[in-house]
């Protein structure tokens, strides 16, 4: 009863919880399989990418994401689940990976993500062997603050936890500074051997998903997962700020430079009507790449555009519910909810399910037909439905400067 309730509870309000998706499933089957392959790709350490699923307000995203996890999770990935919004916009990773380091689920463990995995480790095992010598590898450049802070966590976590948990948190996205580092090097001798060099905060984070995606595979896990939900709030920023966040369409759909993320798979939902509102009314393609040509940051510019040309050519439409799959819908729901009550639902008119055609707009009109006749049996209400129309109007609220913004990883 308590797992109904919830359902109901979730999908009554719009927001899909695990006990909605676990009840309801998915029938997007074109996008669950590709998801899939990546999945497995990033399973054996490969370069997965990523999709970009389209969809209209209420078809139905946010719970395909929902379902994503859930199939991820079941695969033994770390999966994490990121809203877009103004306090987590999409051309900002430093913010990204905080929040998607603060939504991690690990399989099987309850505990800070971060933490869990950080003590999963086994020392002598071949996969931390391997993960080692990546980190510290010329060819892989990561700073070298990600394989001294790995040496020091493996030499310190049993006599110094203080100082290991300080490590951990670093991962997460807390600053570490050079001379922390150099201390504590210096007291197991090691001082000599790092070069610790300055960063930029950006990098760090771009950095930060490379390490913890392969630190995930070492400790025994399948890979990362990262689910990125409403991504349209990009079309409500300023130009240049738009055309960062194409420019992260980009590297987690298609990836460029050092990217995909190797061991790391996403999914990211954007409205179907983006490319309309957006892209073409907005006259993004034209303006936005000439925008950072003028200023002379050509690589902006053809990521902006690799983006752009996603959204455009390589999302995946939602499909559209047709009756088979509303009637097997509906017959889910109706059990729920006489689980969820201890009730028997009455069946409802089936003009019902001709009446619109979204998939949030069938279960909410279903759900609250059933509550009210379950309060004043011998009421018939009459469910009519409005269609919510999104809004793209630049919001200045929106324009917040990049975390860390010209400012570097460094000190004394």
């Amino acid at each position: 009863m308590l797992h109904a309730r919830r359902a109901v509870e979730a999908l009554r309000a719009g927001v899909p919880n695990r006990d909605a998706v676990r009840a309801l499933g998915s029938k997007q089957d074109v996008i669950e399989q590709r998801f899939r392959e990546r999945l497995e790709l990033a399973r054996q350490g490969k370069a997965a990418g990523g999709l970009l699923v389209a969809g209209d307000f209420g078809s139905g995203k946010s719970h395909l994401l929902e379902h994503l996890r859930r199939l991820a999770e079941e695969e033994r990935f770390v999966a994490s689940k990121v809203v877009i919004s103004k306090e987590t916009p999409l051309h900002d990773p430093a913010k990204v990976y905080r929040a998607a380091v603060d939504g991690a689920a690990v399989p099987g463990r309850h505990g800070s993500a971060l933490t869990e995995i950080a003590y999963a480790l086994d020392f002598e095992s071949d996969r931390y062997a391997s993960f080692y010598r990546w980190a510290a590898s010329p060819e892989v450049a990561l700073n070298e603050r990600f394989p001294a802070s790995l040496y020091l966590f493996e030499n310190l976590k049993s006599d110094d936890r203080e100082f290991a948990e300080r490590i951990i948190r670093f991962w997460s996205g807390d600053p570490i500074s050079v001379g922390e580092l150099k201390r504590k090097l210096r007291e197991v001798g090691e001082a000599a051997t790092w070069s610790l060099s300055k960063i930029a905060q950006r990098e760090l984070a771009l950095q930060r998903f490379r390490f913890v995606a392969r630190m995930i595979q070492a400790a025994g896990f399948s890979g990362w997962a990262l689910l990125l939900d409403e991504v349209e709030l990009i079309g409500r920023h300023s130009p240049l700020q738009r055309g960062r966040s194409y420019g992260e369409v980009a590297r987690w759909v298609a990836g460029f430079d050092r990217e995909p993320i190797e061991g790391l798979v996403s999914a990211l939902t954007i409205t179907g009507d983006f490319e309309a509102a957006v892209l073409d009314e907005k006259l993004d393609l034209e303006r936005i790449p000439a925008r950072f040509r003028e200023r002379g940051e050509e690589v902006l510019a053809e990521r902006a555009e690799q983006g752009m040309r996603i959204i455009e050519r390589d999302s995946i439409r939602l499909a559209r519910p047709d009756q088979a799959a509303l009637g097997e819908t509906y017959r889910k729901l109706r059990e729920i909810h006489a689980r969820a009550y201890g009730w028997e639902p009455p069946d409802i008119d089936r003009q019902v399910l001709l009446s619109s055609r979204q998939m949030r707009e069938y279960v909410r009109a279903w759900i609250t037909e059933w509550d009210l006749r379950r309060l004043y049996p011998q009421y018939h209400p009459e469910i009519e439905v409005e269609r919510l129309r999104l809004g793209y109007t630049e919001d200045t609220d929106l324009e917040r400067p990049l975390e860390g913004e010209e400012r570097e990883e460094g000190g004394s």
